[in-house]
């Protein structure tokens, strides 16, 4: 898997476009029939896709976690963002439709993703982080996420926020995770924008229509930098950035975070006067 390592933001300044998109940026992750992730070390976030269209895919292990299988000592969340599909987790097998969410706790040794149609196949986002208790595996439809409604259609980020994994619902030992949604006509997301230095931050851009981009924007709000993500593109956001973008058109994203705390509202708001 690539790994991403963690970077001074005082080194960041210096980047160009290439070192930004190699050092943050997470692309085609998208194989059909297979399993694909990037480790950073940020938190120790492990994100990944899997892509089961004609066959199972089986979550393998990776010889640089030291570990006997992948959740030995982690704990995930993953989204399905494409069509139906099942997952199974050690001896029961969950169907997660469009936006559903399925937690698995540390432990659970066997991991299966399986298609229900191979002509409308499902595409799994995992987010994975080190977990030091196990909590039971939950399996939330989306209807049943917690929903924030907010922006504005004037300021064009007029958006719905879904919460899955958090303080009041999923339980977990430091992941946190949900996903976004933007109206037609609506094309900012976390603006204004906001950092929270007690844990970094995963962007998994997805419902980007076809020729269409997302510019991420990152940085210290004082110097600001941006990232072109494709459908389907990760941005790991560190604890010094912001995370904001904006796209050509309405699209959707799936946030997850780890580190000291699952409060959702930990954030430090930035005025959008004092971005440069």
């Amino acid at each position: 898997m690539k790994v991403l390592h963690s970077v001074h933001f005082d080194d960041f300044k210096n980047y160009q476009t290439d070192q930004i998109r190699d050092r943050f940026l997470v692309a085609d992750l998208l194989k059909i029939n297979q399993f694909n992730c990037a480790y950073t070390h940020y938190d120790r976030m492990i994100a990944g896709v899997a892509n089961p269209v004609t066959e199972s895919i089986t979550l393998g292990n990776y010889d640089n976690l030291k570990s006997d299988f992948f959740l030995e000592r982690r704990e995930a969340g993953i989204i399905n963002v494409a069509g139906p599909g099942e997952i199974i987790a050690d001896d029961k097998t969950y169907t997660l439709q469009k936006l559903d969410c399925l937690y698995l706790g540390k432990g659970i040794q066997n991991i299966v993703f399986k298609a229900k149609d191979a002509g409308n196949p499902p595409v799994f986002y995992l987010l994975s982080a080190p977990a030091h208790k196990t909590y039971p595996a939950v399996l939330m439809p989306m209807d049943d996420a917690e929903k924030v409604y907010a922006g504005d259609a004037a300021l064009s980020n007029k958006r719905i926020i879904n919460k899955y994994i958090h303080t009041k619902g999923i339980k977990s030992c430091q992941l946190v995770m949900g996903l976004t949604i933007l109206h037609t006509g609506s094309v900012w997301n976390t603006m204004p924008p906001h950092v929270h230095d007690r844990r970094m931050e995963a962007y998994f851009y997805f419902d980007i229509p076809e020729g269409q981009r997302v510019f991420h924007l990152m940085g210290e709000q004082s110097e600001s930098r941006h990232i072109v993500v494709d459908n389907y593109g990760v941005v790991i956001s560190p604890p010094w950035s912001i995370h904001s973008g904006a796209g050509t058109s309405n699209y959707s994203f799936i946030w997850g975070m780890g580190g000291e705390n699952l409060d959702y509202t930990d954030m430090d708001m930035i005025s959008i006067g004092d971005l440069r």
